[in-house]
């Protein structure tokens, strides 16, 4: 029995892209919440929670488009060929709130404002439009001989613009719940208030996709709702529903940490979700991992490179936690 490499790949890619959404989504939240705080120490005090390690999260992002070229060229083609003007936004967005972080602490205080803009619309732009593309994942996509056969615009739906909306709300959470664990004073106050209603926006969003989406594809149904899948799959919902009961409970006796923590298990459980909705298809409704490989060479080739630098991406990333680890306040930054 030979190494299973297409299923090895599938794996590498999935991590990949969590840990981008885990790490890179709570400095986005950060930037979707700046306009709910207004004074400028505050704001300094948010950007740097994450400015010592943000561009590094996004090393995860560059891990998985270049392990799916790699790996499934196939649909690297389809995607990209379906999704090119929403990822296009997504990356512009991404350089707006990367240039704010290097511009904002540089400039004059009466220009100041102007990347603060820039800070706050490239995460909105940024975060709606991966959900988005999350959404037209979901959906699928028109393929005729290997070939994207859909329109420019067929990602343009109800449900991938509300996924974008759905995004936005949850890497709110996410930022909301890190600022908890990473600030104090007025500040932190703030963003337990906060996190209350962020969580209830989120739990509904997650009920309203978790319907929509088996009545749009009777598929997806059928994967959840035949027994004994149902059987199987239920500890996912379930598991939900605590999680939020927990995070409600954290925010209430007004937690430093256990807010964050639970929030990343919400956004785990989420991302199972998709995934036992999807799987085995990378290319939605109908291509699996195996029939989108490229050759054995190729994927074999790759893996020896990848398993070498994976551990070195896990222990920087460590590494750079754990130095800048602690609150950060208005005077000394980290202690």
């Amino acid at each position: 029995m030979g190494i299973d490499l297409p299923l090895i790949w599938a794996v590498v890619i999935i991590f990949g892209i969590m840990m981008y959404v885990i790490m890179d989504g709570f400095d986005l939240g950060i930037g979707i919440l700046f306009p709910f705080v207004k004074g400028e120490r505050d704001r300094d005090v948010m950007m740097n929670t994450v400015a010592p390690v943000w561009d590094g999260n996004e090393t995860w992002l560059v891990l998985g488009g270049a392990g799916l070229f790699g790996a499934f060229p196939l649909a690297y083609s389809v995607v990209l060929s379906a999704l090119y003007l929403p990822l296009i936004l997504m990356l512009i967005g991404l350089i707006f709130r990367g240039v704010a972080f290097e511009f904002r602490f540089k400039a004059k205080a009466e220009k100041r404002h102007l990347w603060d803009k820039a800070f706050i619309g490239g995460s909105l732009t940024a975060t709606f439009f991966q959900g988005v593309a999350l959404g037209a994942f979901i959906d699928g996509f028109e393929v005729v001989n290997r070939q994207y056969a859909g329109g420019s615009l067929a990602w343009f739906t109800p449900f991938t613009m509300f996924c974008g909306l759905a995004l936005i709300a949850a890497y709110a959470l996410l930022g909301c719940t890190w600022l908890i664990m990473k600030t104090e004073g007025k500040l932190q106050e703030q963003m337990h208030d906060l996190a209350r209603p962020l969580a209830f926006v989120v739990l509904a969003v997650i009920g309203i996709v978790s319907i929509w989406t088996p009545l749009a594809h009777a598929d997806i149904a059928a994967r959840w709702f035949t027994l004994p899948n149902l059987f199987w799959f239920l500890p996912v919902p379930i598991l939900v529903l605590v999680t939020m009961y927990g995070l409600f409970r954290a925010v209430a006796r007004n937690a430093n940490y256990t807010p964050f923590i639970l929030t990343l298990v919400l956004i785990f459980l989420g991302y199972s979700g998709l995934g036992i909705s999807l799987w085995p298809n990378i290319v939605p409704p109908s291509i699996s991992i195996w029939d989108a490989a490229s050759p054995p060479q190729s994927q074999g080739f790759m893996l020896v490179g990848t398993l070498f630098i994976i551990p070195l991406i896990l222990v920087y990333t460590f590494w750079s936690y754990y130095v800048f680890r602690g609150k950060v306040t208005h005077d000394d930054g980290y202690h």
